[in-house]
Order: C-alpha cells, then structure tokens, then sequence
C-alpha cells in the first residue's frame, strides 16, 4: 500500500468515529519519543512513513493543532509588562491628644513627595462599645473628597475618595475621624488605616497600619 493510499483510508477511518483522545495523544507521544527496534531488513524510509502518519493521525483527531514536538516544549507564555512604579508616600496613624473618657479623634497623617490624582482613605475604628460617629474632617477643602461612614465588618469605617479630576499636591495631609465611645480610656488596637495613592502615570502605592 503506497503512502498516500495510507493516509486517506487514516483519515477516513479516523473521521467516522470519536476515539479517546487522551488515549491516543499518550501513544503518538511515546512512538515518536522512542528510537526505533533494530530490525534486520526493514528500510529506514518506512519508520520516517510511519512518523509522518503519526502526525497526520494526530492532526485528524483534532489535538489542538498542535504537532507533537510541542506536546512537552510548549513555548513560554510573554513576559509581563513591569508594573509602574507608585508614588512615594508615608502614612501614620495616632489617637488625637484631645480624646477623653466619652469621645475620641483618630488622626491618620499621610505625606506624599508628588503629586497624586487618584487617593482613597479608609480609617476603620473598632466598634469596641458605644462607638457612634460624631464627624470628620480634612486639611484640604471638602469639595475635594466624596466622604462616607458606615459600619462594615465589625468596624465604623470613614471612607474619603477624591474626586475624578482633582489632585492632591505633595505635602503632608491630615484625615481625623470623631466619635464617642463608652465610657473610659477606650484601647485603639484594633482599629486600622489603607491608602491608596496613584500618580498621574497609573502607579499605584498602598499603605497600611494601624492606631495601637
């Protein structure tokens, strides 16, 4: 049988019916992987007939279109476009000196050494007992931020996001949040701070810590 009457009787053969792939990919792997049997008399031209109806096979049964050289060497995935670097920036977190026995301040400083165009606070008091929002406010004017206070998880969160178009310039900036608490020194440990700053570029740089 000449070799192009073998691979049309493969085909036909191959497309009348829907053989286990996973099966059949395992056996052309290992063929074309193994040398082949000295076998006294047997031309060299029949083993690379035999390589090529292999593949041929495997290109019939849909394996992705893949030859099978590549079933173990798959070609690396692209490397990642390095990530942009963040604006530089420092955050801390302090209970306000002016706090007493029924009411507290949470001040959070944040300096940044550039200019910002995206920035978002979130201070999360603990809800320890008593705790009831009383106010907030910000060194830079109001108009800048959208502010909410919600209680989330467990926590009275303060949330301030400035708003699509404005900037923030370099500097050091203040966020305090104001709220009572039950009575007596209220212990802070629990409470916590995230902010997240991006340049004008698109890099981003988070900060977080706490008021313990």
């Amino acid at each position: 049988m000449d070799e192009t009457r073998l691979r049309g009787e493969l085909r036909e053969a191959a497309l009348a019916h829907r053989p286990d792939r996973a099966r059949m990919l395992a056996r052309v792997e290992r063929g074309m992987a193994a040398p082949p049997p000295a076998r006294a008399g047997l031309p060299r031209r029949r083993w690379t007939v035999a390589a090529a109806v292999a593949v041929t096979v495997a290109g019939v049964l849909g394996l992705g279109g893949l030859a099978v050289t590549t079933l173990r060497d798959r070609p690396a995935p692209p490397a990642g476009v390095a990530a942009v670097p963040g604006p530089a920036a420092r955050a801390a977190g302090s209970i306000d000196a002016g706090s007493n026995r029924w009411w507290a301040q949470s001040d959070l400083a944040v300096t940044t050494d550039a200019e910002v165009t995206g920035l978002t606070v979130e201070l999360r008091v603990a809800l320890t007992g008593g705790i009831a929002s009383t106010g907030h406010w910000q060194t830079r004017p109001a108009d800048e931020y959208t502010v909410t206070v919600a209680e989330e998880a467990g926590a009275l969160v303060y949330r301030w996001t400035l708003k699509e178009g404005r900037a923030v310039p370099p500097g050091p900036h203040t966020f305090a949040a104001q709220y009572n608490h039950a009575e007596g020194t209220r212990d802070a440990s629990a409470d916590a701070y995230t902010v997240v700053l991006t340049a004008r570029d698109g890099g981003r740089t988070t900060l977080r810590g706490g008021f313990g």
